[in-house]
């Protein structure tokens, strides 16, 4: 295969489902990183503690946060890759082994899409002579050839994308003043949680009032919890 050189563009350098992907891991590694950091920020800014511990707090939320997205990310998209090359070789056996009944199967699917059983037979005889490998895993497991997930790609979008939410209720916390400290970072917050849960819904084609509502919800309940918790200290 020809390689595609660094100026390639970027839907040229990455597959759709790799791109997908990748957002994916951005949209929930921001989102995370909003979420938790406001949690701990606002659980110290409610213990009524200096702007210096309040920093050192968020900060070291927002590097654990983000090595533990990047490396979740990782051990996640890398156990899919090995299932998607797994599928791979046991589909590849079973071609070599069972010909005619993979045939069959794909025959099968081809009916049950609408066409005629003569039809469906000729398809799929076509189909195998041509490339049966690809044809099988794509109708089979949707698992594309020479096509597998990145888990590197995952795990810096998650990781950078954390970071980067994260930075959101950090700066928030510490631009505003008593007594509004709280209450406004925790509504700066809900609007950047209307954002990510939108975005997320939409990429996931989901119902995107329920995915903002259900987004703000968590991150609410996660700074009250820690609000709550701090003030009992403070």
């Amino acid at each position: 295969m020809k390689e595609l050189s660094a100026s390639a563009p970027l839907e040229h350098r990455f597959h759709l489902s790799e791109r997908l992907n990748i957002i994916r891991a951005g949209v929930l590694g921001a989102n995370d990183g909003i979420i938790s950091v406001a949690g701990i920020v606002v659980g110290v800014a409610s213990a009524h503690q200096s702007q210096y511990t309040i920093f050192l707090a968020g900060i070291s939320g927002m590097l654990a946060g983000a090595f533990s997205m990047g490396g979740g990310e990782y051990v996640s998209v890398s156990t899919q890759r090995d299932t998607q090359k797994s599928m791979m070789r046991l589909q590849k056996e079973a071609i070599q082994n069972e010909y005619a009944a993979e045939v069959a199967s794909l025959q099968r699917t081809y009916e049950s899409k609408g066409l005629p059983t003569p039809l469906a037979h000729q398809v799929a005889s076509a189909f195998m002579q041509k490339d049966s490998l690809d044809i099988t895993l794509r109708e089979k497991y949707n698992i594309e050839l020479h096509h597998y997930f990145n888990p590197w790609h995952a795990a810096f979008s998650s990781f950078f994308s954390f970071m980067l939410g994260s930075l959101l209720p950090i700066i928030a916390i510490l631009a505003i003043p008593y007594p509004y400290k709280v209450s406004g970072t925790i509504g700066s917050i809900v609007l950047a949680l209307i954002a990510t849960g939108y975005t997320s819904a939409t990429l996931g084609k989901a119902n995107r009032l329920k995915g903002v509502l259900r987004n703000v919800l968590t991150g609410v309940l996660t700074m009250v919890v820690t609000y709550l918790i701090g003030g009992s200290i403070g």
